[in-house]
């Protein structure tokens, strides 16, 4: 049971941030460049079951994971979870993003710091709530 709440949880979160991350007057200047090829609108139900599949995957990869982490206390483990989940998800598409578009080195950056900060709170979130079994 704690297994789902974590994982709706973390998904509600990724949702959350990903809004604040994106929609927030610095991140729409920053992201500029993808206006043109971006939608209008955002299909929002699309966007929470996504969100809420993160959460429930995250969730399981971290238990998964949790005896190999490095660090001996749930934070460090849930810290370490977060470094690798960052450099998998946003350090790859920031270079990605680097290398086949236009952008600013001030808008990869903040791709940067904004999911690694986001990837830490789920990181303590796991870390905090979660023990495998």
């Amino acid at each position: 049971m704690r297994y789902v709440i974590v994982s709706i949880i973390s998904g509600v979160l990724f949702g959350t941030m990903d809004g604040l991350i994106n929609a927030n007057p610095l991140g729409k200047r920053l992201l500029e460049v993808y206006k043109p090829i971006a939608r209008t609108t955002i299909n929002v139900p699309a966007g929470m079951v996504i969100d809420l599949a993160y959460g429930f995957i995250l969730t399981a990869v971290f238990l998964l994971l949790y005896t190999a982490l490095p660090g001996n206390s749930g934070l460090a483990k849930g810290l370490s979870f977060a470094v690798l989940v960052w450099f998998f998800r946003v350090v790859m598409y920031a270079m990605s993003q680097w290398m086949t578009v236009n952008i600013s080195w001030q808008a990869i950056s903040y791709l940067l710091v904004t999911g690694l900060v986001e990837m830490a709170v789920l990181g303590v979130l796991f870390c905090l709530a979660l023990k495998p079994q």
